[in-house]
């Protein structure tokens, strides 16, 4: 016992030499579930191994919890813990029963235990990762020495109604040898879990690399254990660095600091200064407004908070200008834009036209923002543009009238192509004015088919208009099937109607 710890000691000392960081120690403990992991050669092993299973216990000891580095989130954590491991056998029928150095006839009822304790040495580099203020998630792997501590093998023999036998040995041979456990046994083990503060609990798993035991025929012997690990940080942190102490890194050293956790300045000894007024938040009355030591850290008072003070305000409960002794300009057209601001201060208006009413460019009684044409006068049922001329309204609806296609296509015929161009001409003379190109068709037919083909028959003659140098932002092209009939379609000469292309003009 005394070998392990010595070695446990020794390694503090040599990893804390140098290294610029704290030193914690924590009691740390818990249950473990521990399995053996056998390999052999036995001829009826397989039906032999299933009687096997883990054993319940506990593990128990000290961890140090050393930072490698002032910012690092990497941690070293030895340990020194006392483990227990092993385990036990049970088989109610007739069997081979093998321990590690024996084999039983069949018959045997066999109820056996193989418990273990060790001190275990773990070398684990722990990785910790904030997950709040308060809190760090953990996870770390590593190796692990084991001293072989002590232990028992019990087994109870019952042949049925005959004869029953209990053998238990707690003085078990270690070394090496046939029938010996080993002094020192190694592996790896790794952690994962939550640290709060001084508390912290992991999940645990390790198995060992080296058998453990030597038995009378061919076979391994290692551990595994699973556990669970509470463990609480004892006592204050060591600091392990030899150089005079900053914790908070402000340029004040703690000898000096008044507030050595929290970031400050070298004015205020130390102590935070949100609002760098030079006066510590721990005796400023407001921390983060600048103000003045006669006002214990606070401004002087504008209890209106237009930037003039109290003392120097003529009007001290109404917000004004320094240029009016603290009082507001005047509004003479009370339209809530002071005079000094307002180009229109005899006529209310709006603040975005510097106090002035939203203004009418063209004069035709729509004001510029209701206006669609603000440049050109018009009507107000015509959301202030002008109204398009009559004629030229007549003369797009008589060469919509003639657009033809190619029977059951989206082809213009040339006699439609001559048509559109009267079209085309009309728009170049009219600028502002736009086309909604709407296809139609008549109810013969598959519905979806229909609206397929006025659709491409609309937006064939929108791409006859662009490549006539029309601009397609000024056309639009939809395709409404049989939706919109214009007749009963009694006759062939209706439906022939309903075949058709609008043209509708707008210029808003």
């Amino acid at each position: 016992m005394k070998k392990p710890v010595f070695l446990f000691i020794l390694i503090l000392l040599l990893l804390g030499d140098g290294i610029q960081a704290q030193l914690r120690i924590a009691i740390v403990g818990g249950p473990n579930i521990a399995s053996v992991l056998e390999k052999n050669n036995l001829p009826q092993w397989d039906s032999i191994k299933n009687g096997y299973s883990s054993r319940t216990g506990l593990h128990l000891g000290f961890i140090a919890d050393l930072q490698l580095g002032l910012d690092s989130k990497f941690y070293f954590q030895p340990g020194i813990i006392y483990s227990n491991k092993g385990r036990k056998y049970a088989n109610g029928r007739d069997s081979l029963y093998s321990t590690p150095d024996t084999t039983l006839s069949t018959g045997y009822y066999v109820d056996a235990t193989q418990y273990i304790n060790y001190i275990d040495f773990p070398l684990n580099i722990v990785y910790k990762n904030p997950i709040g203020k308060t809190s760090k998630f953990l996870v770390g792997a590593g190796p692990y020495l084991s001293f072989f501590y002590n232990g028992n093998e019990k087994r109870n023999m019952n042949l049925s109604g005959i004869a029953f036998t209990s053998e238990e040995n707690k003085d078990l041979p270690v070394g090496n040898g046939i029938g010996k456990y080993k002094t020192l046994d190694f592996g790896v083990n790794a952690l994962a879990g939550i640290e709060f503060k001084k508390i912290f609990i992991t999940a645990n798993y390790s198995r060992s690399v080296s058998n453990f035991y030597q038995a009378a025929y061919d076979g391994n012997f290692k551990h595994q254990v699973l556990g669970v690990t509470l463990g609480v940080f004892i006592g204050q942190p060591v600091d392990l660095s030899d150089k005079p102490k900053d914790r908070d890194n402000d340029g004040v050293l703690d000898m000096d600091d008044q507030c050595p956790d929290e970031p400050g300045t070298v004015l205020t000894k130390g102590c935070p200064d949100q609002d760098g007024d030079g006066i510590a938040d721990i005796s400023d009355k407001c921390p983060t407004i600048s103000g003045l030591a006669k006002y214990e850290g606070c401004p002087v008072p504008d209890t209106d908070g237009d930037g003039v003070n109290d003392d120097a305000d003529k009007c001290p409960e109404e917000q004004g200008l320094k240029a009016y002794d603290g009082c507001p300009v005047p509004d003479t057209d009370m339209d809530g834009i002071p005079d000094n601001e307002d180009q229109c201060k005899d006529v209310p208006g709006f603040g975005r036209y510097a106090g002035c009413p939203i203004p009418d460019t063209d004069g035709d009684g729509i004001n510029d923002e209701e206006d669609k044409c603000p440049l050109e006068a018009g009507a107000k049922e015509n959301n202030g543009c002008p109204a398009i001329k009559a004629e030229i309204i007549e003369k797009v609806s008589f060469a919509a009238r003639k657009v033809q296609f190619e029977l059951g296509s989206a082809v213009l015929t040339r006699e439609s192509e001559s048509v559109l161009d009267e079209v085309v001409g009309l728009l170049r003379e009219n600028k502002d004015i736009r086309i909604d190109i709407e296809g139609h068709t008549s109810s013969d037919g598959n519905p979806s088919t229909n609206t397929r083909l006025s659709n491409e028959r609309a937006i064939a003659v929108k791409n006859y208009l662009v490549s006539k140098g029309i601009d397609a932002d000024r056309l639009t092209a939809t395709g409404f099937g049989s939706s919109k009939l214009l007749n009963e379609e009694k006759t062939a000469a209706e439906r022939a109607q309903n075949r058709r292309v609008e043209l509708k003009l707008k210029n808003n």
